[in-house]
């Protein structure tokens, strides 16, 4: 009678002199999951075969043993693969899983629109731990279902990811944010798609523009207009994140030509939601927004304040962040124009957005707005402003 996997793995690893624990720590799957292997509680997957094959030198003996069981095809080994590089061996409790349909799998989604639009009004620490888990989990769900099912699911993971590298950057974890982001990139293509590849290098982009740094902003931008196949839509993101570098390295002409093709391409860009929830800005005007920041980088900041002052009226009230990022925005633009009243005003109506949101990256504008109010400090609106502002200002 043919010995089963589980005793197959357990001579092979006795044969190498390998314990249960350096064997997890090689092959990067759990202890506890190996042992339920090798004591035949749980079924071998190929990809896992390999792995132990490889590291225990078993010339292919546990590799025939794991095809007596139905096997995956190549995508969905190489899939598998990267699921077990990015979770690092995660699996979930509680045995074998039912298969997933489309109604299951729409409650997922819709369980992340829902932390996403908590996101737009809240701090990111309200919403990151849910967040991680939530990629875990589809992932590892992502593992146990069949095509088309486990292709949806890691597209769901990989925007749930990219949203997570979003939080963290809120958050001001920036090497978080660019590690979500680029494992966001790996499920996407994991999943058949690279959209989300050639957003992550728009992402990119963002973290350089608030190091202020133009070279790394554009470059980063450029990349992903040419980095996998991106839409209509992605490539109009890029060339408004393009166009932000060269308002920062003061190219005033190149901004307006970026801004210019941004603003057509995302007005003929038609969004398929199908594969994952919308990337990028859900603003009603992400191009208005971005002429009035980068404006204000030119040194045009009279007009910045006008064009501004128009978008923010368009935003949802639930859009907090939004709102906190440009009405701070706003309001230094008064500031730098010399409108110091106008500037205390607008930023009172605009702290409490702030405080809620608890904003690392908003809090990078307000302190510049801070120091430009300061050289005006006898100014009685500076004045009453000022507990008020340092409140929301320091008390993070």
């Amino acid at each position: 009678m043919t010995e089963s996997f589980g005793a197959q793995l357990r001579a092979c690893r006795d044969a190498a002199g390998i314990s249960m624990g350096e064997l997890s720590r090689r092959v990067n799957y759990s202890k506890g999951y190996l042992s339920k292997i090798e004591n035949d509680l749980k079924p071998p997957n190929p990809t896992m075969a390999k792995l132990c094959d490889a590291v225990l030198g078993a010339d292919g003996r546990l590799i025939a043993a794991a095809r007596e069981r139905p096997t995956l095809d190549r995508r969905q080994v190489l899939a598998a693969g990267t699921m077990l590089a990015l979770t690092g061996g995660l699996t979930l409790a509680g045995g074998p899983r039912p298969m997933l349909d489309d109604s299951v799998l729409d409650g997922m989604r819709a369980s992340f629109e829902n932390l996403r639009a908590l996101g737009a009004r809240t701090s990111p620490v309200v919403v990151l731990e849910s967040l991680r888990a939530q990629v875990g989990t589809v992932t590892a769900l992502a593992g146990e279902n069949p095509e088309p099912i486990r292709s949806r699911l890691l597209l769901l993971a990989g925007r749930i990811a990219e949203y997570t590298g979003w939080m963290c950057q809120e958050a001001g974890d920036e090497p978080g944010a660019l590690a979500w982001t680029r494992r966001a990139s790996e499920l996407a293509k994991a999943g058949g798609d690279t959209e989300i590849e050639s957003y992550a290098f728009v992402r990119e982009a963002g973290l350089a523009l608030y190091r202020h740094d133009p070279v790394s902003t554009i470059d980063l931008a450029r990349q992903a207009q040419r980095v996998g196949s991106p839409t209509a839509r992605t490539l109009g993101l890029a060339l408004r994140r393009e166009a932000q570098g060269h308002a920062l390295a003061g190219d005033r002409h190149a901004c307006e030509s970026a801004m210019d093709r941004a603003m057509e391409l995302l007005a003929q860009s038609t969004e398929d939601d199908r594969r994952y929830p919308v990337l990028g800005s859900t603003a009603p005007d992400p191009i208005g927004l971005a002429r009035g920041w980068a404006l204000c980088d030119l040194g045009r900041t009279g007009e910045a304040a006008e064009v501004l002052e128009v978008e923010l009226t368009r935003l949802p009230d639930m859009s907090r962040r939004n709102r906190a990022r440009f009405g701070v925005r706003r309001s230094l633009a008064h500031a730098l124009a010399g409108e110091i009243d106008q500037s205390c005003l607008t930023l009172a109506d605009t702290l409490d957005d702030v405080a809620h949101v608890d904003s690392a990256t908003v809090r990078m504008d307000l302190r510049d707005l801070a120091r430009t109010l300061g050289r005006w400090r006898g100014h009685r609106t500076v004045r009453e402003l000022h507990p008020s502002l340092s409140r929301v200002l320091h008390g993070h």
